[in-house]
């Protein structure tokens, strides 16, 4: 039996998502996503109009004259969703903690795939990895990916980023758009990271909360409690701290960004508790015209 406000939550999602499938977000994944993958059709002779780099060589060599390869788009695509379910991802300050982002964020994108007819598959992690639910189509089935993610209580605390990347390539054999969603509040992912990026279309999204950038106006000693490992310390802010706190999650952000540019991985930037939308559409749009 699920619980009625977990249904009330998966309702409100459904319906606000799929309204901004049908109307805002109308388009933008389609014009993105279809036609990146290509898939083998036949081989027929080759016309001077067709591309050199398709010839087929071992065709010509035996029929004697020039044979190409043709491909057509992808009927389906696969869309993966990785989800960081460790204990970080229960804090929120504005609202809405970065799991309710993250499934909401999933609905929209899973609607808009479904729309198109591709399969929605879904990985869970923590610092193993937590649960796989294979690829398929249907709203009911994105109904059970955005009530897992809400509801989902990991065994295991902590991040490990490199266990769901090992699972991806190992269980996903085929080409996929992967959705990586974290607050990338862990470290040394950047090899497999790269590995996953040239088997699949990886795109990283990272959820992060407003007091994780910026330290809130706290007077006096504060008890703080490490989601991740269960630490408790008292935290006596000094004269300085908020602009060392300030720099530090900065020089975090910027050797992210590092390792995503060097990969040249795409990533989308969310907060918890903003409107995301116009920064999907912004990465939407920037490569539609990257890949025109």
């Amino acid at each position: 039996m699920i619980p009625k406000e977990l249904l009330k939550k998966i309702r409100f999602i459904e319906i606000t998502t799929l309204r901004l499938v049908n109307t805002v977000f109308a388009g933008e994944y389609h014009s993105v996503f279809k036609g990146r993958g290509m898939e083998f059709d036949e081989v027929r002779e080759y016309d001077p109009q067709d591309d050199i780099r398709d010839i087929d060589w071992n065709v010509t060599a035996r029929m004697g004259h020039p044979y190409t390869k043709k491909f057509v788009e992808e009927r389906e695509l696969t869309v993966m969703f990785l989800v960081d379910a460790s204990s970080s991802g229960q804090y929120g300050t504005r609202g809405k903690t970065k799991s309710e982002q993250i499934a909401e964020i999933c609905a929209l994108l899973a609607f808009s795939a479904v729309k198109n007819h591709d399969r929605i598959g879904l990985l869970i992690f923590s610092d193993h990895v937590e649960k796989i639910i294979p690829p398929k189509k249907g709203r009911l089935h994105v109904l059970r990916v955005i009530r897992e993610i809400l509801s989902f209580e990991p065994k295991h605390p902590g991040t490990d980023m490199n266990v769901a990347l090992k699972a991806l390539n190992d269980t996903v054999t085929k080409r996929s758009t992967v959705f990586l969603f974290s607050d990338f509040l862990t470290s040394n992912y950047e090899r497999l990271l790269k590995v996953s990026h040239k088997k699949h279309d990886l795109v990283a999204v990272v959820v992060e909360d407003s007091s994780e950038k910026r330290f809130p106006n706290i007077p006096g000693p504060v008890e703080l409690e490490d989601a991740e490992t269960g630490e408790h310390f008292i935290l006596r802010p000094t004269r300085g701290f908020k602009k060392h706190f300030a720099e530090e999650w900065e020089k975090r952000r910027q050797t992210r960004s590092e390792t995503f540019s060097s990969i040249g991985l795409d990533h989308i930037d969310i907060e918890t508790g903003k409107p995301y939308i116009d920064e999907l559409i912004r990465f939407f749009k920037s490569r539609e015209h990257r890949f025109r």
